[in-house]
């Protein structure tokens, strides 16, 4: 979502890499660009200008330009500033010190809001919770049996009264039977409306009022922008939010909504979106989020990613791998299957720092799930000689390999160079010297 303002960004700071001493008219020029950027990423001009304001102050105030790495120290500035306007640090859900927690999402139709009731209920069992669900959409058209669906693939309770009953009294039922099964946490599914109306917001706060949840999620779909911010400031006067979850942030939206939210509501976005699959839902770290959006990747979450899917173990010795770059192609396909588990390639390797400067040596966009199916046939047609010596395969090998695996030649290059590449990548990861991450670090 935010590559375009990762680009404009990293281009406005590009100017600095080349300059020992830093004027305040650089200072200013390079503030306008981001400020620019940002503008252009539709976020909030009230918090542009509250962002590109601080930054000025923190870098004049602390004599930065007066420094030896002036260039270095603006950059870390508008990294912990960005970091700030997010949020500052990861905030997770309230829970009452005696179960169940109650959790009510909120939103306007079409954010994702039963798909983000299922997401989030399927995120507490695998954390050893015991999650119920409650449909109160009785308005949008299988809204009911979509959640209903939802529950089963996960396996989770889901209580239902189709779309006779008033949503308060399906609730109340729901979770009456929830504390029967001894849940943990509710977590009950609302109506969304095309736009905010009164007659929404009476229902909502009535609801509200009458089951008195431990959290009131508000689901956004970033890819709203601004309505998204103007959507969320009516719910939160009507019903007073405690966070907000952003749905769609794998899509192709400039991201505003997601640097606003949080500065114009003043209540912290817990969760994001990031898929349609059930484990597609993760905390919301700042500081993770703000390093993405400078070019730093975001390797922290990278290996939650990996932990979550192969296990401490070999987390550990895969970590290892890449910190030294010495990973070989009999290490690719070991690893290949467990690495398609952690979602869409073109997802993980944005996580990787300085990604952004080496994205089309890399061909990311043409990675997805069938690149995994023709690189596999291509490595398991290859002798064990030849993953472990990737380098030493010439023009008659990879013939072979390419008949062997139902390929081309040129799909065998193709693989070739990208594992290279890959490999250069995790060396200048291990390193901390990657190409385009001046003042990055």
């Amino acid at each position: 979502m935010f590559e375009a303002l990762t680009d404009k960004l990293q281009g406005a700071f590009q100017s600095f890499g080349s300059r020992g001493i830093v004027s305040e008219d650089d200072l200013d020029t390079v503030l306008r660009d981001v400020r620019l950027a940002m503008l252009e990423a539709d976020v909030n001009f009230r918090v542009v200008r509250q962002f590109t304001t601080q930054v000025r102050e923190q870098a004049l105030g602390r004599d930065v330009l007066k420094s030896l790495t002036p260039a270095q120290q603006v950059i870390d500035i508008v990294n912990q500033e960005l970091t700030t306007i997010l949020g500052g640090e990861a905030v997770g859900l309230a829970n009452n010190s005696q179960p169940p927690t109650t959790i009510l999402l909120v939103g306007l139709q079409g954010s994702g809001k039963t798909t983000t009731a299922a997401k989030l209920a399927a995120r507490l069992k695998n954390e050893g919770k015991r999650p119920f669900l409650i449909a109160c959409d009785i308005y949008r058209p299988a809204a009911v049996e979509q959640l209903v669906t939802l529950a089963k693939s996960i396996d989770v309770p889901c209580y239902e009264e189709g779309t006779t009953a008033k949503p308060v009294e399906i609730a109340n039922r729901g979770i009456a039977q929830a504390l029967q099964t001894a849940a943990t946490h509710i977590v009950i599914d609302t109506a969304g409306r095309l736009h905010v109306d009164e007659t929404m917001m009476a229902e909502i706060a009535g609801l509200r009022q009458q089951i008195e949840p431990t959290e009131v999620l508000f689901v956004a779909d970033a890819m709203a922008g601004q309505d998204a911010v103007t959507a969320a400031k009516e719910f939160h006067n009507h019903t007073e939010i405690t966070g907000v979850v952003l749905t769609k942030l794998d899509g192709d939206a400039r991201g505003g909504a997601a640097l606003s939210i949080r500065a114009v509501l003043g209540v912290p976005v817990k969760f994001i979106g990031i898929g349609e699959q059930p484990d597609a839902l993760e905390p919301f770290h700042p500081d993770r989020l703000a390093g993405r959006i400078l070019g730093m990747g975001d390797m922290l979450s990278l290996i939650d990613k990996a932990k979550a899917t192969m296990g401490e173990a070999d987390t550990e010795r895969f970590t290892e791998k890449i910190k030294k770059g010495s990973f070989d192609l009999q290490d690719f396909i070991d690893q290949l299957r467990q690495v398609r588990e952690m979602g869409p390639l073109g997802q993980l390797v944005q996580m990787l720092p300085g990604f952004n400067s080496i994205k089309s040596q890399l061909s990311v966009d043409s990675l997805d799930d069938s690149y995994f199916g023709h690189a596999e046939a291509i490595v398991l047609s290859m002798t064990p000689w030849e993953r472990r010596h990737p380098d030493r395969i010439d023009g008659k090998r990879r013939k072979r390999i390419a008949q062997g695996s139902g390929t081309l030649p040129a799909d065998v290059n193709r693989l070739l160079k990208q594992f290279f590449e890959a490999r250069k990548l995790a060396r200048q990861i291990s390193t901390g010297r990657m190409p385009g991450m001046a003042g990055l670090r």
